[in-house]
């Protein structure tokens, strides 16, 4: 025990001189260095995690509505964050960050904005913008449940879909609503409502609300009763009234009539069940007409609304004694959603910029969702043969389109849309500039030709006898940038991708996603031999040239190609100049500092100037101010 005490009295004797000598400045100036910057570290790293842990409160408990919404929307987070749909919350306030787009169903003869108590739209001019006095929407009244609902819309850009979600206390509600592809006159609802309580749950509905000009209401009986969902329909109700043109010619009307099912305003939910209700509205409308034909017109287009409604249900429903599943209705959906695919095979993507109101993919894929869902889709309607053959024709025949700047540039075609009058607006600005923009050909097709024409005048991208030439300004090129399946005739898809390099210079990549024959490319000038297109990306570089023309050209006449250098009359083609750095660094990290942010730079440069302050008393002390320490530990006796 004496041993060990003696030997813990020595070691901790030992402890203290050791500090003492520390304290007295025996350490080395290397070492106090080092001390102090891994001082700084600790400190860089201690004190955020303090901060938030000292003044941020904790996460906020969120009430049972806000929860509801949350697993509502958790489906759709992915494709929000990816600019293929968009989250809009509607009640009580929408969310900070949210795009304020309005949730919109269209197909060309009919649209909605979706709320409760929009206002159905038809054709007129070139945008979706005559509202006729039909609210269509079903929805769920609130009725006795006390305050705290939530409300939240998802626009599907990729199925032409919008979903409508809201949450009660005890139980919620799902709606999908879309204005269906191959039969344009048809509206569909569908409505699933979810109780959570172990308590039966008395509901009612707000059902379609009409209030036409000369207005007539029937009902038709089915010829045999329709189980569609929850609600087995055995009548029809037949609405006909007139709708006056607004402003141009107000002498006219036009006659529309609406078919819709009849149905039961009340429903009572099992304890912890789900209902789910499908609802469609059929709508015919006329071309204005004079006074003095509105009453030999209404009969016919009653008619033809009355046997799509009948058509429809006998397509969906099944009968009562023999009850089937909802097999047809997501057969009858996915027709919808095949046709929005076909369209989205042709696109746009570009490199999403942090600059200051820049445009980015969620403006850009709301805008075309927004003018495609005001055309129609000519091709895979019901149509005949002979119509069928014209579309073709005007798909294949685009010369002139699209003659001027990219509109990537034109502001005034990348508007708000936060409500359906500025929605309306934008739909006409864009239709009026692809039509006196050499695109007129490609619009009579449809939708399938308006996409072409939008993703056409994205690059600049022209026809012009025999080839097709991309004319965008090499000084635009600083963002990464990809053209998917531009038509070149029925049978050709070409794809062109643009991409800025480490030495910031663009490059352009073409590849041929399908094709019938043999394709040729150059870039500015077509000073060199014309190079073979492939499925394979081939990489030509961005040429300035004095003139400037085009830095593209696609063909499939090899010597036309060949002789169209001969034509362009070029006095100067050199290589476009690497853009500047600041201006790359701004699109991609929001400053002009580079990848990291502005506080970090600013710590870096405040250790750097307390390093060589530090650094320079150090070599002052050690040089010129010799102390007998120095000469005790360099000299020997």
């Amino acid at each position: 025990m004496l041993f060990r005490s003696a030997k813990s009295k020595f070691d901790a004797g030992d402890v203290m001189r050791r500090m003492k000598r520390l304290a007295e400045g025996t350490m080395s100036s290397y070492r106090r260095l080092f001390l102090l910057l891994l001082c700084v570290c600790v400190v860089f790293y201690m004190i955020p995690p303090i901060f938030r842990y000292i003044f941020l409160s904790a996460p906020e408990q969120k009430d049972p509505h806000s929860m509801c919404m949350d697993d509502r929307l958790t489906p759709f987070i992915l494709q929000n964050f990816e600019f293929d749909a968009n989250i809009r919350h509607v009640s009580p306030a929408k969310m900070a960050g949210e795009r304020d787009f309005t949730p919109y169903v269209g197909n060309g003869y009919l649209g909605l904005e979706i709320t409760h108590d929009a206002y159905l739209n038809i054709k007129n001019g070139r945008a979706m913008q005559l509202p006729i006095r039909f609210q269509p929407v079903v929805s769920v009244s609130g009725g006795s449940v006390s305050g705290g609902e939530k409300e939240a819309t998802v626009v599907e850009y990729l199925t032409g879909m919008v979903h409508r979600f809201q949450c009660f206390a005890g139980y919620f509600v799902s709606y999908t609503y879309y204005a269906h592809r191959t039969q344009p006159n048809i509206f569909m609802q569908e409505l699933q409502i979810t109780n959570t309580r172990n308590l039966l749950e008395d509901i009612e509905l707000i059902m379609p609300r009409v209030n036409l000009q000369k207005l007539t209401r029937r009902t038709v009986p089915l010829s045999e009763p329709v189980s569609v969902g929850v609600f087995t329909y055995t009548e029809l109700e037949v609405l006909t009234g007139t709708v006056q043109l607004q402003s141009e010619n107000p002498s006219k009307s036009i006659v529309i009539s609406i078919v819709k099912p009849q149905m039961d305003s009340k429903l009572q939910l099992r304890k912890r069940g789900t209902v789910r209700i499908v609802y469609p509205t059929a709508v015919k409308y006329s071309k204005p007409v004079a006074e003095a034909q509105v009453g030999g017109i209404s009969e016919t287009i009653e008619q033809q609304a009355t046997q799509a409604m009948a058509k429809l249900l006998q397509k969906l429903g099944s009968k009562p004694s023999n009850p089937g599943s909802l097999n047809s209705v997501n057969i009858y959906r996915q027709e919808h959603i095949d046709v929005w695919t076909d369209l989205w095979a042709t696109g746009f993507t570009i490199s999403t910029s942090k600059a200051e109101n820049s445009l980015n993919g969620d403006r850009i894929n709301a805008t075309m969702y927004a003018v495609l869902s005001q055309v129609r889709s000519f091709e895979f309607e019901e149509t005949g043969g002979s119509k069928k053959e014209d579309i073709a024709k005007a798909l294949t025949y685009a010369e002139g389109c699209y003659d001027s700047y990219h509109t990537l540039q034109a502001e005034n075609l990348w508007r708000e849309m936060s409500n359906l009058q500025q929605l309306n607006s934008l739909v006409t600005s864009w239709m009026l500039t692809l039509e006196k923009q050499g695109c007129h050909n490609l619009i009579r097709a449809g939708a399938s030709g308006v996409i072409q024409a939008m993703v056409l005048s994205f690059g600049s991208f022209r026809f012009s006898n025999q080839h097709l030439e991309c004319n965008i300004h090499p000084k635009f090129l600083h963002r990464d940038f990809h053209f998917r399946r531009l038509n070149y005739g029925n049978k050709t898809h070409v794809n062109v991708t643009i991409i800025v390099d480490d030495d910031n210079k663009a490059v352009i990549n073409i590849a041929l996603d399908r094709s019938d024959r043999s394709y040729y490319a150059c870039d500015g000038g077509c000073l060199d031999e014309p190079v073979l297109l492939t499925q394979n990306r081939r990489q030509f570089p961005v040429k300035l040239t004095e003139p400037l023309t085009a830095i593209l050209y696609i063909t499939e006449d090899k010597q036309h190609m060949e002789e169209l250098h001969h034509a362009i009359h070029v006095k100067e083609v050199v290589e476009a100049p690497a853009h500047e750095q600041h201006l790359i660094a701004l699109h991609r990290h929001g400053h002009q500092l580079g990848g990291l942010p502005t506080l970090f730079w600013v710590s870096v440069c405040a250790i750097i100037i307390v390093f060589h302050i530090f650094l320079c008393k150090l070599i002052i002390k050690e040089y010129c101010e010799p102390s007998d320490k120095l000469r005790y530990r360099y000299n020997k006796p």
